[in-house]
Protein backbone atom coordinates (compact mmCIF):
# COMPACT_ATOMS: atom_id res chain seq x y z
CA UNK A 1 0.00 0.00 0.00
CA UNK A 2 0.88 3.23 -0.91
CA UNK A 3 0.96 6.44 1.53
CA UNK A 4 1.57 9.77 0.94
CA UNK A 5 1.62 12.92 2.76
CA UNK A 6 2.59 16.61 1.36
CA UNK A 7 4.11 19.66 3.02
CA UNK A 8 3.06 22.29 3.60
CA UNK A 9 -0.40 20.45 4.68
CA UNK A 10 -2.04 24.25 4.08
CA UNK A 11 -1.40 23.19 -0.32
CA UNK A 12 -2.60 20.79 -2.36
CA UNK A 13 -0.13 18.99 -3.75
CA UNK A 14 0.95 20.29 -7.20
CA UNK A 15 -0.33 18.35 -10.37
CA UNK A 16 3.74 16.89 -10.38
CA UNK A 17 3.41 15.68 -7.25
CA UNK A 18 0.22 13.10 -8.29
CA UNK A 19 2.27 12.29 -11.47
CA UNK A 20 4.60 10.45 -8.95
CA UNK A 21 2.25 9.20 -6.56
CA UNK A 22 0.19 7.25 -9.90
CA UNK A 23 3.65 5.99 -10.69
CA UNK A 24 4.29 4.52 -6.78
CA UNK A 25 0.91 3.25 -6.90
CA UNK A 26 1.58 1.35 -10.36
CA UNK A 27 4.28 -0.07 -8.76
CA UNK A 28 3.20 -0.67 -5.52
CA UNK A 29 2.67 -4.41 -6.26
CA UNK A 30 6.41 -4.93 -6.80
CA UNK A 31 8.07 -2.61 -4.06
CA UNK A 32 5.43 -3.11 -1.08
CA UNK A 33 7.67 -2.97 1.74
CA UNK A 34 5.55 -5.26 4.02
CA UNK A 35 5.67 -7.89 1.34
CA UNK A 36 9.35 -6.72 -0.27
CA UNK A 37 12.56 -6.09 1.17
CA UNK A 38 14.16 -4.15 -1.93
CA UNK A 39 16.90 -2.19 -2.00
CA UNK A 40 16.56 1.45 -3.13
CA UNK A 41 17.83 0.40 -6.09
CA UNK A 42 15.44 -1.77 -6.90
CA UNK A 43 12.73 0.19 -6.41
CA UNK A 44 13.65 3.18 -8.42
CA UNK A 45 14.40 0.39 -11.46
CA UNK A 46 10.35 -0.89 -10.55
CA UNK A 47 9.85 3.05 -10.52
CA UNK A 48 11.94 4.21 -13.72
CA UNK A 49 9.77 3.71 -16.88
CA UNK A 50 6.43 5.71 -15.08
CA UNK A 51 9.03 8.48 -13.53
CA UNK A 52 10.49 8.88 -17.19
CA UNK A 53 7.30 9.06 -18.83
CA UNK A 54 6.07 11.51 -16.51
CA UNK A 55 9.35 14.16 -17.52
CA UNK A 56 12.08 12.75 -15.14
CA UNK A 57 15.50 11.95 -15.91
CA UNK A 58 15.95 8.92 -13.50
CA UNK A 59 19.46 7.57 -12.48
CA UNK A 60 20.23 4.76 -14.69
CA UNK A 61 23.74 3.28 -12.83
CA UNK A 62 26.12 4.69 -9.76
CA UNK A 63 28.43 4.95 -12.88
CA UNK A 64 29.12 8.91 -13.58
CA UNK A 65 27.16 8.46 -16.94
CA UNK A 66 24.31 6.77 -15.22
CA UNK A 67 24.20 9.88 -12.58
CA UNK A 68 21.14 12.29 -12.62
CA UNK A 69 23.46 15.95 -11.52
CA UNK A 70 21.72 18.68 -10.24
CA UNK A 71 23.70 21.78 -10.05
CA UNK A 72 24.02 23.78 -6.84
CA UNK A 73 27.39 26.09 -7.51
CA UNK A 74 28.76 27.76 -10.45
CA UNK A 75 31.75 28.97 -10.98
CA UNK A 76 33.85 31.02 -13.19
CA UNK A 77 32.63 31.83 -16.90
CA UNK A 78 29.30 30.08 -15.94
CA UNK A 79 30.89 26.34 -15.11
CA UNK A 80 29.18 24.00 -13.13
CA UNK A 81 31.41 23.97 -10.00
CA UNK A 82 28.96 21.75 -7.44
CA UNK A 83 26.12 19.52 -8.05
CA UNK A 84 24.49 16.52 -6.06
CA UNK A 85 23.41 13.67 -7.35
CA UNK A 86 19.95 12.63 -7.48
CA UNK A 87 17.67 9.35 -8.21
CA UNK A 88 15.69 11.51 -10.54
CA UNK A 89 14.83 15.40 -11.29
CA UNK A 90 11.98 16.61 -13.34
CA UNK A 91 14.32 19.69 -14.58
CA UNK A 92 11.13 21.76 -16.12
CA UNK A 93 9.24 21.96 -13.14
CA UNK A 94 12.22 21.79 -10.52
CA UNK A 95 10.78 18.61 -8.20
CA UNK A 96 14.03 16.18 -7.16
CA UNK A 97 12.89 12.51 -6.10
CA UNK A 98 14.97 10.17 -3.88
CA UNK A 99 14.28 6.66 -2.93
CA UNK A 100 15.40 5.62 0.61
CA UNK A 101 15.09 1.93 2.03
CA UNK A 102 16.45 0.84 4.76
CA UNK A 103 18.90 3.74 6.11
CA UNK A 104 16.35 6.23 5.17
CA UNK A 105 15.16 7.16 8.42
CA UNK A 106 17.48 4.81 10.31
CA UNK A 107 20.69 6.39 10.07
CA UNK A 108 18.49 10.16 8.92
CA UNK A 109 19.33 10.00 5.34
CA UNK A 110 15.86 11.73 4.56
CA UNK A 111 17.61 14.71 6.47
CA UNK A 112 20.56 14.84 4.35
CA UNK A 113 17.96 14.76 1.14
CA UNK A 114 16.44 17.65 2.26
CA UNK A 115 19.24 19.53 2.53
CA UNK A 116 20.83 18.49 -0.07
CA UNK A 117 17.42 19.82 -2.25
CA UNK A 118 17.47 23.11 0.08
CA UNK A 119 20.77 23.80 -1.81
CA UNK A 120 20.04 22.01 -5.05
CA UNK A 121 19.63 25.18 -8.58
CA UNK A 122 16.06 25.65 -9.01
CA UNK A 123 14.97 22.78 -6.81
CA UNK A 124 11.51 23.79 -5.93
CA UNK A 125 10.14 20.26 -4.58
CA UNK A 126 11.35 17.54 -2.62
CA UNK A 127 10.00 13.57 -2.92
CA UNK A 128 11.23 11.26 -0.60
CA UNK A 129 10.25 7.44 -0.73
CA UNK A 130 10.93 5.40 2.77
CA UNK A 131 9.55 2.40 3.37
CA UNK A 132 6.64 1.83 5.11
CA UNK A 133 7.94 -0.87 7.19
CA UNK A 134 11.65 -2.00 7.84
CA UNK A 135 12.49 -4.07 10.60
CA UNK A 136 9.25 -3.35 12.72
CA UNK A 137 9.68 -0.04 12.52
CA UNK A 138 7.15 2.25 10.91
CA UNK A 139 9.51 4.17 8.69
CA UNK A 140 6.86 6.31 6.87
CA UNK A 141 5.13 7.21 10.42
CA UNK A 142 8.15 8.73 11.76
CA UNK A 143 9.61 10.85 8.74
CA UNK A 144 5.72 12.13 8.52
CA UNK A 145 5.95 13.53 12.60
CA UNK A 146 9.12 14.53 11.30
CA UNK A 147 7.71 16.45 9.25
CA UNK A 148 4.44 17.48 11.24
CA UNK A 149 6.79 18.64 13.96
CA UNK A 150 8.97 20.95 11.56
CA UNK A 151 6.07 22.77 9.75
CA UNK A 152 4.38 22.91 13.01
CA UNK A 153 6.76 24.65 15.14
CA UNK A 154 7.58 27.27 12.09
CA UNK A 155 11.01 27.51 13.44
CA UNK A 156 12.70 26.41 10.10
CA UNK A 157 11.68 27.67 6.79
CA UNK A 158 12.96 25.77 3.71
CA UNK A 159 13.85 27.24 0.65
CA UNK A 160 10.97 24.61 -0.99
CA UNK A 161 7.79 25.13 -2.17
CA UNK A 162 7.01 21.78 -1.16
CA UNK A 163 8.01 18.00 0.35
CA UNK A 164 6.07 15.09 -0.54
CA UNK A 165 6.86 11.74 1.39
CA UNK A 166 5.99 8.58 -0.08
CA UNK A 167 5.68 5.15 2.07
CA UNK A 168 5.83 2.41 -0.10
Amino acid sequence: MINWQYYPKSDAAPEIAHKVIAVFNAASGEIDSAIHSLESNAVLTALSTGLTAAGFAVESSKTAEGKVKVPVLFGRNGRLEKSFDADAFHRELGFVLEVEAGRGVVNNQFLKDVFQACMMHDVFYLGIAVRNLYRKSQDFDRVVRFFDTMYASNRLTLPLKGILVIGY
